[in-house]
């Protein structure tokens, strides 16, 4: 399949704005993603099993904005997602070990939201999907390419990447802003979104969701 220009490194760069830096079983796809466009705050009705991990609902970063790192364009938006051939493209370019260890981790169908980050508006714009389970990833032995990493060998590969397939966009944007008062809240009240990656282990382009994001 063609291979997007831009993919998003496991340890990016802090988010902008000054911020810190994709199941369960649904009945359909959307269901899951409409909870997180439609929630609030002081919604916390909506959150179950606080802070229990899911190992099939994620969220995957990348930079909807032109960035050139050793020559190359690395921006790849949601947008270049959808005009991929079927709006499906390979994520390569993690070269963060946990960040890599959850894209391994991930089983074909599972959901992963798509976000935006590095960029002046970071958060989350749409929902995808895992179509092709990880297998090593080719930037990794391209000396022209600024993932290249002459320390990992063929027969040996350190880095994996897997194939998504874009589903939707968000019906409304769900910015770092909204996703950090949420953290803030459930801090304070132990809700699931006080140990969110996002906030916790800011420079993650790949993480795991709490069962609470799962049932917005």
């Amino acid at each position: 399949m063609p291979r997007p220009r831009k993919r998003p490194t496991g340890a990016a760069g802090p988010e902008k704005k000054g911020q810190s830096e994709k199941r369960t079983k649904f009945e359909n796809s959307g269901e899951a993603s409409a909870k997180v466009e439609n929630s609030s705050p002081q919604n916390t009705s909506v959150f179950k099993n606080c802070g229990k991990k899911l190992s099939n609902y994620w969220l995957m970063k990348s930079e909807p904005e032109s960035r050139l790192d050793k020559g190359i364009d690395v921006k790849f938006s949601i947008e270049d997602l959808k005009a991929q051939p079927m709006q499906t493209a390979c994520w390569d370019g993690v070269r963060n070990y946990q960040a890599r260890n959850f894209l391994r981790a991930m089983k074909l169908e599972e959901e992963a939201f798509f976000y935006h980050s590095n960029c002046k508006e970071p958060g989350i714009v749409g929902l995808m999907k895992i179509v092709k389970e990880a297998y090593p990833d080719h930037t990794q032995f391209e000396k022209n390419s600024p993932h290249y990493d002459p320390s990992s060998k063929e027969d040996n590969p350190k880095w994996s990447m897997v194939d998504v397939q874009f589903i939707r966009m968000m019906k409304r944007f769900i910015s770092l802003a909204e996703l950090k008062t949420y953290h803030q809240s459930h801090k304070a009240t132990g809700g699931p979104l006080k140990n969110m990656a996002l906030f916790t282990r800011q420079r993650l382009s790949v993480q795991p969701l709490t069962q609470g994001i799962s049932h917005w």
